[in-house]
């Protein structure tokens, strides 16, 4: 029984799908709050269940390209994905990375009879509800882990860049006239063999050999992990990037509220001028526990928490006394006797460097000199008196005695 748009069986259309807005993730649908939609009732066939159904176009933004509706929206709701781009509506993630972290087999039937078969079930058993739950397959496989797994791999925010306009053929072999006319982009190819070129709608929704969500995982694979110290007796996580403070600061009862399902929490240390924490578990299975799932994977108030293993306070302080952070391009110099902690420190650093010269000291005068033999002038004949001589009986000195002042 044929269902396409050729046919003009009114059984047939009865089938057709008409609605009255699509199904659009928050990236296809644009950040213009004053967007207008062209619709298109059966304006053109599914792309996967060949079934003619109401189509939509819109430009998403100012110089984003135009965007169309790719699926109808029974086969958007089997899998629960945008009608445009095909990402999971939840996640914002390609249909294989979803599928291959809950763990779902893709057993719907891709072509014939069977399929739309299928189909016709799936409408019937979302006439039933009111349209808002997702179906059985994948409401039954919303593990905790994997969902954590998920939140990680997504986005925080919409990729908008995803809009932009596709690349001018015609500039790229240098004859496009239109200039700045073309609603294509202008720019040279960065790598004309990316497995990205290659996309296909049908990889895409049954979620196989998909060159975006293979990149997404092979990311995950290589994300780094938090592997727990081999000292047992630490049980202290460090909680950094609390934020300044405010009203979307992350306070100690937040810290509290989320980090006490792991375990029994011994001590909770919030320091708010450097926007960190400190908790410590009762046991180190819990410490363990709360490393484990929360490590880059956290969020609260729309803050990424950063967590690491703690450090014993001991350990801390004799690494501390005993090390001087090198600063580049300053020379280090001896450390004075009285401060030097210990002599193997102080070997350390003065071991390779010669000590520098002890500058030459000059002890001050006592007492004057004055010499007790009066200078000679030129032409007087030499004395041997040896009266004591006075700088200010020098009748040639101002001041001497004699000397008249008018």
């Amino acid at each position: 029984m044929s269902m396409s748009k050729s046919s003009y069986s009114q059984y047939n259309r009865k089938n057709w799908e008409d609605s009255d807005f699509p199904i659009l993730c928050e990236t296809c649908l644009g950040n213009n709050p004053y967007m207008r939609m062209m619709k298109d009732k059966h304006g053109r066939e599914c792309k996967i269940c060949e079934r003619p159904f109401t189509t939509f176009r819109w430009q998403p933004g100012k110089g984003a390209r135009y965007k169309n509706t790719e699926l109808c929206q029974t086969c958007a709701k089997v899998k629960n994905v945008c009608q445009t781009c095909m990402f999971d509506l939840e996640y914002g993630l390609p249909v294989q990375v979803r599928d291959h972290e809950l763990q779902i087999a893709d057993n719907i039937p891709k072509q014939g009879a069977n399929r739309d078969f299928f189909l016709q079930n799936v409408e019937r058993t979302l006439g039933q509800g009111d349209g808002t739950q997702p179906i059985a397959q994948i409401a039954n496989n919303m593990d905790q882990a994997a969902h954590d797994r998920l939140r990680r791999m997504a986005r925080s925010q919409p990729y908008y860049k995803r809009n932009a306009p596709h690349i001018c053929s015609f500039f790229v072999k240098g004859e496009c006239k239109r200039g700045e006319e073309c609603p294509y982009r202008h720019e040279k190819p960065t790598d004309p063999d990316d497995p990205l070129s290659r996309q296909n709608i049908r990889d895409r929704y049954y979620g196989t050999n998909d060159p975006v969500a293979e990149k997404i995982l092979n990311r995950a694979a290589a994300a780094p992990t938090l592997s727990p110290p081999a000292d047992t007796t630490i049980t202290t996580l460090y909680i950094g990037n609390l934020g300044p403070n405010g009203p979307q600061q992350v306070t100690e009862k937040d810290l509290n509220d989320f980090f006490y399902q792991y375990g029994d929490i011994r001590c909770l240390r919030v320091l708010t001028e450097k926007g960190c924490a400190f908790i410590e578990f009762t046991t180190r299975e819990a410490a363990e526990r709360a490393a484990e799932r929360s490590f880059n994977k956290t969020f609260i108030k729309g803050r990424r928490l950063t967590i690491r293993w703690g450090e014993p306070q001991a350990k801390r302080a004799a690494d501390n006394s005993n090390y001087v952070t090198p600063v580049p391009s300053v020379p280090i110099l001896p450390i004075p006797d009285g401060l030097a902690p210990s002599t193997s420190s102080q070997q350390r650093f003065t071991g390779s460097m010669p000590r520098p010269p002890v500058p030459p000291t000059f002890s001050a005068p006592t007492r004057l000199v004055v010499p007790n033999v009066r200078p000679m002038k030129a032409g007087e004949p030499s004395s041997s008196s040896s009266s004591i001589y006075y700088p200010s009986q020098d009748p040639t000195r101002l001041g001497a005695k004699g000397d008249v002042i008018e």
